[in-house]
């Protein structure tokens, strides 16, 4: 194993090192945790970058692996991407990473930025009742589900309304990040499918 290590040691370096190209369609942002052996065994985050070039191609841009995730490791290894040829991203994919649009302004001030609906819907579950869990997942599947970006609106403000008098936080960190939740349907229909959430890494 330590031979093998140290064979695949300069790849590993030269692989964080090389020139990007200059241009992704869509990039992914989203940090997972596996266990990791170093002094003894612990869950650390491994934060992971896929892009889909305009052709089509889709590439891991880059990952690393920190104890936790936080906005700071992202900012950094953001700047990094840059550094390295990604001059222009359309679209940023990411969770609610505390920051996090902040910092992708910062570094790629002319793209877009999508929250991905599933970590809001799963933030959503783990904040309401059980009993009103299958229910809510379903009626907020719905807003991804529209023919057209004025449909959804008005799929998401009765999910407002509904809701607003049991969950009134809930609704209201909803309403704060509004302006996220349904970019995906500026682009065509036939890709939507694929860039209102972060689900392709966690299939990676």
């Amino acid at each position: 194993v330590s031979n093998i290590s140290k064979q695949m040691i300069p790849k590993v370096e030269a692989y964080h090192q090389r020139k990007l190209s200059d241009k992704f369609f869509f990039v992914y942002l989203d940090a997972t945790y596996i266990p990791l052996r170093r002094i003894t065994f612990d869950r650390e985050a491994v934060y992971i970058a896929i892009g889909i070039k305009p052709n089509g191609h889709k590439e891991v841009i880059d990952y690393r692996i920190a104890p936790s995730e936080n906005v700071e490791n992202w900012t950094e290894m953001l700047q990094d991407m840059k550094s390295r040829g990604l001059e222009q991203v359309e679209l940023f994919l990411s969770d609610g990473v505390v920051g996090m649009k902040t910092a992708l302004e910062q570094t790629y001030p002319k793209a877009h930025f999508q929250r991905c609906l599933v970590h809001v819907m799963r933030n959503i579950c783990a904040k309401v009742r059980v009993d009103d869990r299958e229910t809510i997942m379903n009626e907020f599947k719905q807003i991804h589900q529209q023919p057209n970006k004025e449909a959804a609106i008005k799929v998401l403000h009765a999910f407002y309304d509904k809701w607003n008098r049991a969950y009134n936080h809930v609704i209201r960190n909803l309403k704060e990040i509004e302006p996220d939740l349904l970019v995906f349907y500026d682009y065509p229909k036939q890709i939507r499918a694929s860039i209102y959430s972060t689900n392709m890494i966690e299939s990676f």
